[in-house]
C-alpha cells in the first residue's frame, strides 16, 4: 500500500476500519484479493514478482497491511521481498506485538518499509526506519504513506480529515463515500510538498491520493470494516493506467465461522 487510513473503536458497531490505496507500476504482474489456495483462511492479494502482499486478512482476525518508506538512491536491488513480512504474520501464530518485536530484533536487510499487523489485541506498528520499539496504535484516526506513522504529508491530512468526518456522522461506514474520499486525484500545492528526493515533478505526480500515470498510479483500493459480532467485509477496486476501474472484489471474513464467502 501507499497510502492507508485505519479508524479503531470509532463507530460503535465497526471497531475497526480501514481504507488504502496501494500505488505500483502498472506492469507489475499482481493477483487480485482472494482466499489464497494454499491457506484458504487467508484473504489477501499477491504480488507475483516478489512474492508475498500489501494487505490481507486472516478467518482468525490477523491483519496485516505494509507500504515502503520512500528513501531516494537507498534501495538495494538485493534485499528480500517486504511482501513476505506481511504474508509471514498472516500465516503464523504469534501475536502482532511479538511478531513485530522480533521482526526488529532480526535486523535483516529490508528495504524500508511500515508495517501494521493487528489481532484480537489491536493494532501494532513498526518501521524499521525508526530505530524504535513497535508502538500500539491508539484509538482515533491513524495513518501511513510512504513516511512514518501520521507523517502530515498533504493527501494523507486530507484523506485523514475527510474519513474522520465521514466517520462522525455515520451510523456504519459508506463504502462508496469511501471509495470516493481514497479516489481523489487532486494534487498538494507546491509549497504544501514534502521534498523526498525524488524532484519536483514527481512529488506532484505522487501528491495527490489516487495517482493517475500511464507507468505507476493507483492499482487499487481496499476497504475493510470489521464488525463487532464477529465478521469483517473486505471490498476491492481495481484500476487500470486511466484511473478507470476494471475489477472488484467484494469478500465476507466470517471470524466464528471461520470461513470466507464472496458477497
Amino acid at each position: 500500500m501507499c497510502l492507508a487510513i485505519f479508524a479503531q473503536n470509532v463507530v460503535p458497531d465497526w471497531p475497526l476500519v480501514v481504507v488504502a490505496n496501494r500505488d505500483e507500476l502498472h506492469a507489475r504482474p499482481t493477483e487480485a484479493a482472494r482466499p489464497w489456495d494454499d491457506t484458504p483462511s487467508l484473504l489477501a492479494g499477491r504480488d507475483l514478482q516478489a512474492g508475498g502482499t500489501w494487505l490481507g486478512l486472516t478467518t482468525g482476525g490477523r491483519i496485516a497491511l505494509l507500504t515502503n518508506y520512500r528513501e531516494t538512491g537507498l534501495r538495494d536491488d538485493q534485499a528480500p521481498s517486504r511482501g513476505y513480512l506481511a504474508e509471514r504474520y498472516l500465516r503464523q501464530e504469534q501475536s502482532a506485538q511479538q511478531y513485530l518485536q522480533a521482526l526488529q530484533q532480526s535486523n535483516a536487510p529490508y528495504n524500508g518499509f511500515n508495517l501494521l499487523a493487528g489481532d484480537q489485541r489491536g493494532l501494532w506498528y513498526y518501521s524499521n526506519r525508526l530505530h524504535a520499539e513497535p508502538i500500539k496504535i491508539p484509538d482515533g484516526v491513524s495513518g501511513v504513506s510512504n513516511a512514518t506513522l501520521n507523517t502530515p504529508w498533504p493527501k494523507l491530512l486530507r484523506t485523514q480529515r475527510r474519513v474522520s468526518e465521514h466517520l462522525a456522522q455515520a451510523h456504519a461506514p459508506d463504502t462508496a463515500r469511501l471509495f470516493e474520499i481514497f479516489q481523489d486525484t487532486v494534487r498538494a500545492a507546491e509549497h504544501e510538498l514534502p521534498d523526498t528526493g525524488v524532484g519536483l515533478d514527481r512529488e506532484k505526480l505522487l501528491g495527490s491520493p489516487f495517482i493517475k500515470n500511464e507507468r505507476y498510479g493507483t492499482r487499487c483500493t481496499t476497504i475493510i470494516l470489521q464488525h463487532r459480532e464477529g465478521y469483517a467485509l473486505f471490498y476491492e477496486k481495481r484500476y487500470d493506467a486511466q484511473g478507470q476501474t476494471v475489477g472488484d472484489s467484494n469478500w465476507r471474513v466470517d471470524f466464528l465461522a471461520n470461513t470466507i464467502a464472496a458477497v
